[in-house]
């Protein structure tokens, strides 16, 4: 289990130098793969939403009722095969794995975009099922190939270029989704997106070819037949030998329950303060992930050496601050109200980015070759898991929450955690 404990050890500086370069167009391959995937993704899934929303053929609570079925659907993936995705990462060469997970991406957009065009929702479920199932495998391989490509001093700052590159992609996705499918819902629209996303997809499959070759981790390490208990006992191992990974964990575990209220909280306000429809309200969304780009740019250049994990409890704190500041928002001028929204958001996307990027390098890094499939696929079990107790408590949340108060309360629950983060870290003798 035992690997590096720094994200960044001492290399000779020539060296380094030599190997970073020899990796550029490899890891262009990478990170390209990956953008198209998570432009592709959300692209089809902002599509969906709004369809959901303003076709004439569904009712408003027909609407809703399809985004919750979408919202299990895209987690389902994530629990069930979380070990089985790791085993492959380690069992095959990684590159295989990706390239077998592009191909099931076009399978699932040429699904997706059938269902897009006839209208048909089940068409269109399968697709999520499908992609989420691709982004269960694609996680593990594409991730765990960063180490393999890099030296372990560099592989933070790589996170950090993908974390920005991913999140323009993601940014680019939504926006193109509207744009694609018009003020108003037409075939012609759909015609648009159905060929886009096929044809994203399509592209996505001959570069992941350019993802680098390297031989099996673990050739012989054994299916986990029995799934999500499986990770389970992984993920037991993992806090019972290495507590600095398991307090890693349970970080982003965190991040990722916050981040999924904070998208729930943002949609409702949306509508309820400033009387927005999902367009409108997905620019406040965007005003946070710019600020997880910016985020993770920042922590390329904070978060490095033997004490990177000093960022992690500011971090959090700053979280809490932006979010607890949202409690002035109803007392400001209607012209300000927005402005100061949006400026918050964005501080609250920045702390975010500036935890994450280190978060997953560690995930990378941390484990053994052998076991770094499954540790970062038990991690993504982990997370998805907190996302989606996120998801069920944000209805009795809102129900007893007033509009304005829900981000200060995710406030009052970030401070405390980042003070726990903190002294969790200072008993491990890393802050």
């Amino acid at each position: 289990m035992e690997g590096p404990s720094n994200i960044a050890a001492p290399a000779a500086p020539d060296d380094l130098t030599r190997r970073i370069r020899r990796a550029r167009g490899r890891f262009a391959a990478m990170a390209a793969t990956y953008a198209l995937g998570v432009l592709n993704d959300n692209f089809f899934k902002q599509a969906a939403m709004l369809l959901a929303f303003f076709s004439a053929a569904l009712t408003k609570e027909q609407g809703k009722s399809i985004m919750g079925i979408a919202a299990v659907v895209s987690t389902v993936p994530w629990l069930l095969f979380a070990a089985p995705a790791g085993w492959l990462a380690d069992r095959y060469s990684k590159r295989k794995v990706v390239i077998g997970a592009k191909v099931l991406e076009l399978v699932a957009m040429l699904i997706g975009a059938a269902g897009i065009l006839l209208g048909d929702w089940w068409l269109i479920l399968v697709m999520l099922f499908l992609m989420n199932l691709q982004s269960t495998v694609f996680s593990p391989a594409l991730n765990g190939s960063i180490p393999d490509l890099y030296p372990a001093s560099y592989v933070l700052k790589a996170n950090s270029i993908v974390k920005m590159i991913t999140t323009s992609a993601i940014l680019i996705g939504i926006i193109v989704a509207g744009v694609c499918l018009g003020e108003e819902v037409s075939a012609a629209g759909r015609w648009r997106v159905a060929v886009g996303v096929v044809a994203v997809a399509a592209v996505g499959v001959a570069v992941s070819f350019g993802v680098p070759k390297r031989s099996a981790a673990a050739p012989r390490v054994r299916f986990p037949w029995l799934g999500p208990l499986d990770t389970l006992r992984s993920l037991y191992g993992i806090f019972r030998t290495d507590r600095l990974l398991g307090i890693v964990i349970v970080t982003d575990m965190y991040v990722w329950f916050v981040a999924v209220l904070q998208i729930l909280v943002i949609n409702t306000l949306g509508e309820e303060l400033f009387g927005f429809g999902p367009i409108r309200t997905t620019w406040l969304v965007t005003a946070e992930l710019a600020g997880v780009a910016i985020g993770g740019a920042l922590a390329g250049k904070f978060a490095t050496g033997g004490r990177w994990h000093r960022v992690l409890a500011p971090g959090m704190a700053v979280l809490a601050c932006a979010a607890g500041a949202m409690a002035v928002l109803p007392v400001l001028p209607a012209f300000a109200r927005l402005w100061a929204f949006c400026g918050l958001l964005l501080v609250a996307g920045t702390a975010g980015g500036l935890l994450l990027v280190p978060l997953e390098a560690f995930f990378q890094i941390r484990p053994s070759p052998d076991r770094r499939g499954a540790v970062i696929a038990a991690a993504n079990f982990a997370g998805f898991a907190a996302m989606a107790v996120a998801g069920g408590v944000s209805s009795p949340w809102n129900l007893h929450i007033g509009p304005t108060w829900r981000f200060p309360a995710i406030g009052a629950l970030t401070l405390p955690a980042a003070g726990l983060l903190w002294w969790a870290l200072r008993k491990e003798g890393r802050t």
